[in-house]
């Protein structure tokens, strides 16, 4: 049986992970900080099959004992300060823990046992101010936020790692992946979330910062395959994980009033210009194309798809929220 550690277990993508792995018969592990208050909603219903030890990416020692614990043959490094907005406010904390807690990871990595396989959460939001469309990964980085300059510092230091120690670290460019799990300060779950409570008569408007802002949107759940499809290849190596579709934040809004049955959205968003970055990234889109020659992946969840989904799981919440 094979063992996988999985930092960031938690999050969005860590439960996905998480349960695609146990599909897959691997013992699945999950790194966790100490908290006093600890937020394991998004895997309660499998925490009884994964085992959580306890690390910090911004502590050295501790993921070098979280390797000795576990011995695990693959880790995916899942965990950041991944929240674009906040990296304005606390840029050195995601520096620490974005940019340098990679390399603490692969460190630790080296140290312990260097024949782990190592997975890293690269992000779209390097090509930041893009100099091409779509995006590839031989496009220049370009990053327009604190969060990221230190996801791409983690993608340059996987690939040092890779090259300089023959270590098997591969980086999984990942565009904007989303699911029903996302968290409420993200702009899809914060647009599904609120035409829910419209919808069902608990608020009345929708604001939001720039409209026009493009991104390529795909499923969390279908993204994590390719995450470990990575791990399974002969030659690590890094890979742009897209659905090489583009949609603006408008599209989605509209999506999501129509999936609650509203079809005049316009009566309901306000557009509020606090809310727009300090360096806009307007337009991304990916290009998937080695990811599914090599590694046979294809995203299965559509757009249209993903917000209804979104949708429909945040009206069910929201509708048992109000016969409590």
């Amino acid at each position: 049986m094979k063992k996988a550690l999985i930092t960031g277990v938690t999050g969005q993508d860590g439960s996905y992970l998480a349960e695609f792995l146990l599909t897959k018969g691997y013992e699945v592990f999950g790194l966790t900080r100490r908290t006093s208050t600890v937020n394991n909603e998004r895997i309660k219903h499998i925490q009884e099959k994964i085992t959580l030890v306890q690390g910090d990416l911004i502590d050295q020692n501790s993921l070098g004992s979280a390797l000795v614990e576990v011995r695990p043959d693959e880790v995916y490094n899942l965990a950041a300060q991944s929240f674009v907005p906040t990296s304005w406010n606390q840029p050195v904390l995601t520096g620490e823990v974005t940019g340098l807690g990679v390399v603490r990871m692969l460190e630790a990595v080296r140290m312990v046992d260097p024949k782990i396989k190592f997975y890293q959460a690269s992000s779209s939001e390097m090509f930041g101010k893009v100099v091409e469309s779509p995006q590839t990964e031989k496009t220049r980085f370009y990053p327009r936020s604190p969060y990221g300059v230190a996801k791409v510092y983690g993608h340059y230091i996987t690939v040092n790692y890779r090259e300089s120690y023959n270590i098997f670290a591969c980086s999984g460019i990942l565009f904007n992946h989303e699911s029903p799990r996302r968290g409420l300060e993200f702009v899809t779950k914060k647009i599904t979330n609120t035409v829910a409570k419209i919808a069902l008569g608990s608020q009345k408007k929708l604001l939001l910062g720039n409209l026009e802002s493009k991104r390529d949107w795909g499923f969390a759940g279908d993204y994590v395959e390719a995450m470990w499809l990575m791990l399974q290849q002969d030659k690590a190596d890094d890979y742009v994980v897209a659905t090489g579709e583009n949609h603006s934040v408008q599209e989605f809004v509209e999506l999501a009033f129509q999936s609650a049955g509203i079809s005049d959205w316009k009566k309901y968003v306000v557009v509020d210009k606090k809310l727009y970055r300090p360096a806009e990234v307007d337009f991304l889109v990916g290009d998937a194309s080695k990811a599914r020659n090599k590694l046979k992946w294809a995203p299965k969840v559509s757009f249209p798809e993903l917000v209804k989904m979104m949708v429909e799981v945040d009206l069910k919440k929201e509708s048992e929220r109000n016969k409590e």
